[in-house]
């Protein structure tokens, strides 16, 4: 038998055995309820591979197709999730404390399976089915052995073992999706001899008829109303909006390589990552990279802790069908994550990367589209979830640096780039069509004359020896910002003039500031960072470093530092202040203040909207040393701290692996002034205008 046939062999057996539990007794009707439940997803699971088998998605009608799509989704949709053994706090309050957040893990690792079915990845599908049959076993054997359940004890190692022993098939599997283009690979497994997930996606992008909305149902990513609304809405824009759409994103790809003097010829590929609903912009956008020699990359977002599942949106990816669910599954990894799992996990990618690594080294880095308009999200933090301890974080802290250190070793910074344009969603309401025309034209505006005014503020900063800002309206912002101290003026410059290449809109200048010195609190009302809301939130700093913090989204002051902690912070005691920069796209910020949507503009556009500060790495991280010139041709020489500067000696002291952005709107600030070593001052910004002579284009804006 070949190894295709023993899968077979092996999921027949297993499907065979979860067919008999929702009939059986196990003598604990509280259990056999949960693992009831659990067979009839994966019954359906089962029922849906020979949907798809039968050509299914072919042949269905759309109502169909919706009524499969809301199945898969509908208990952990928030309507259904306060009884949903995906809740945590449900499952403890029906298991108990000792099993409930172990079998909600169980549960959520279980869900994974609707993208392996989709992607006909049979060895994925078997192994998480034979790992619920494995748990149902223990429970089987231990009340008949002795009348009572197994311990929570017992749970856990099988739970440890099977991410430990499954950590170099997923480690193979997910890196060959992110390097390969066109290959699955000698051990791919999919069913039938089917297509592995990159290639299908491809296809389904380039060949499907976008405008039947049936194509969003064949990747089994859950399908909302506004992913619909989006997809018959791209459908209907003329083919010059789609083009110039396209041609923006994939124009700062080709830029973002060329400003820094990076070879994009060296390069054969190229990572897309999209939202559902997008495809008739992305088919041109592949025939664009194709022209510039690359071919694209698509693979699923992560959602199996094989995968190291997390918050951000890496590959393509339906709507969220409940961000609380996703939330209280942020750190499932503490039921496993011990030294031992982290060297095994850094073995396995070490080994996958060398088996790739020439694919590796001919990806180019990604091209992402984000998008905006959600609905608002506060997070319920929830005693029952599963939570890192002290020593876990730590070690989540050394894996991330270390996971980074072995990626930028196949696919080394200096050589690779990205770009980011993000466009807003149906569920924003009713000013959707106005606001997606207005970011469309906030994405192309005219980079030249944002050049030249970003030119005129550097020229006022380079002469400053730091600078302070201040809010107003009720802000507390009070910064001393120590900036850089140039050798040779002529030659040489602090910020970078920001325009759209990588990070699309135009519209900032930034610096890496001298960390001695910097000192102060960072205040803002209310801002979102990646997703989450922070309600007056204060950040205090003491020689560039985070000294305190807190915010007011909880009643508790020690859940509100806990949020900070865990996502702004991202389990580091500290962080330094990595970026200072001062937004310039003015025409941004109307837009947003007149359609009503400033809260629910993304980082990359509202990082553009007034001075923002980064906590982490600075820009730089990790390509310190490659020389970078602004277009009047002198070198950017801040380009490290502090921190950074001690990657020779300590490279793990070094780097922090996170880079959050947060931005004082224009309204907020009070003003924004360099202070010359002699004293004298150069004011930038007051009252939330720019008053430097030379600015005055960028107050036009304010005065339509």
């Amino acid at each position: 038998m070949n190894d295709l046939d023993i899968l077979h062999e092996r999921y027949s057996l297993v499907k065979e055995r979860i067919r008999q539990i929702p009939g059986e007794h196990l003598g604990n009707g509280i259990f056999e309820d949960y693992f009831g439940f659990c067979a009839k997803f994966l019954l359906m699971m089962d029922d849906t591979m020979e949907f798809l088998a039968q050509g299914g998605l072919e042949k269905a009608s759309v109502e169909e197709l919706k009524r499969r799509n809301d199945m898969l989704y509908e208990d952990i949709l928030p309507k259904h999730y306060e009884e949903s053994y995906g809740n945590p706090a449900y499952a403890v309050s029906r298991l108990g404390e000792e099993l409930g957040a172990e079998l909600s893990f169980l549960y959520a690792e279980l869900r994974s399976l609707i993208g392996f079915v989709y992607e006909g990845k049979l060895e994925d599908v078997v192994i998480r089915m034979e790992l619920f049959a494995e748990v149902y076993g223990a429970f089987c054997c231990a009340m008949e052995e002795e009348g009572e359940l197994p311990s929570g004890e017992e749970v856990r190692k099988i739970l440890y073992w099977f991410v430990s022993d499954y950590a170099d098939v997923a480690a193979e599997r997910r890196i060959r999706e992110q390097v390969c283009a066109d290959e699955p690979g000698p051990e791919c497994h999919c069913a039938e001899g089917g297509c592995c997930q990159g290639i299908t996606s491809l296809k389904m992008i380039m060949e499907s008829n976008l405008n039947d909305v049936r194509y969003l149902y064949r990747y089994g990513e859950y399908v909302s109303d506004s992913t619909l609304e989006m997809a018959e809405f791209m459908a209907g824009l003329p083919e010059e909006t789609i083009a110039g759409m396209a041609d923006t994103y994939t124009e700062g790809y080709r830029i973002g390589f060329e400003v820094t003097g990076k070879d994009l010829s060296k390069k054969k590929t190229v990572g897309l990552y999209y939202q559902l609903g997008f495809e008739r912009m992305m088919r041109r956008a592949v025939r664009n990279f194709e022209k510039m020699g690359l071919k694209a990359i698509v693979f699923r977002r992560a959602y199996s802790v094989l995968d190291n599942k997390g918050p951000g949106n890496t590959g393509i990816h339906g709507a969220i069908p409940n961000r609380q669910f996703d939330y209280d599954h942020k750190d499932d990894n503490g039921l496993f994550l011990d030294k031992n799992y982290v060297n095994r996990r850094l073995e396995v990618t070490r080994t996958a990367y060398e088996k790739y690594k020439e694919q590796a080294a001919g990806y180019g880095g990604p091209a992402v589209v984000e998008t905006f308009g959600e609905a608002d999200f506060i997070p319920e933090s929830k005693k029952e979830a599963l939570q890192l301890t002290p020593e876990q974080k730590a070690l989540w802290v050394e894996y991330r640096s270390r996971s980074g250190a072995l990626q930028r070793e196949y696919i080394p910074e200096e050589e690779r780039s990205f770009t980011i344009i993000a466009f807003p969603v149906p569920e924003v309401g009713d000013v959707f069509e106005e606001l997606f025309r207005e970011t469309i034209r906030i994405n192309t505006l005219d980079y030249m004359c944002y050049r030249k005014v970003q030119q005129t503020l550097i020229d006022a900063l380079d002469t400053a020896d730091y600078c302070e800002v201040r809010g107003t309206n009720g802000n507390k912002t009070d910064l001393k910002v120590n900036l850089y101290k140039l050798a040779d003026p002529e030659k040489e410059t602090i910020f970078e003039n920001c325009v759209a290449d990588v990070n699309i809109p135009v519209g900032e200048v930034f610096t890496s500031p001298v960390l001695e010195g910097t000192e102060g609190r960072l205040h803002v009302s209310r801002v979102f960072l990646n997703g989450l809301e922070y309600r007056e939130l204060e950040i205090v700093f003491e020689n560039g470093r985070i000294r305190d913090y807190s915010c007011a989204n909880f009643a508790g002051e020690e859940e509100n530092r806990r949020f900070i902690q865990e996502n702004i912070l991202y389990h580091h005691d500290s962080l330094p202040m990595g970026e200072f920069a001062i937004g310039t796209n003015t025409v941004a910020y109307m837009a947003a203040r007149r359609l009503g949507v400033e809260a629910k503009l993304p980082i990359l556009i509202a990082e553009k909207m007034g001075p923002h500060f980064a906590v982490g790495d600075t820009c730089y991280a990790h390509v310190e040393d490659v020389k970078v010139y602004n277009p009047d041709g002198k070198e950017i020489v801040a380009r490290s701290n502090e921190a950074a500067d001690l990657r020779g000696t300590k490279p793990g002291a070094a780097y922090f692996n996170c880079h959050t952005d947060i931005t004082i709107p224009y309204d907020e600030l009070g003003e924004l002034t360099a202070v010359r070593r002699d004293g004298s001052r150069i004011v930038i910004i007051r009252d939330g205008r720019f008053v430097l002579p030379g600015c005055e284009e960028l107050n036009k804006a304010f005065e339509k």
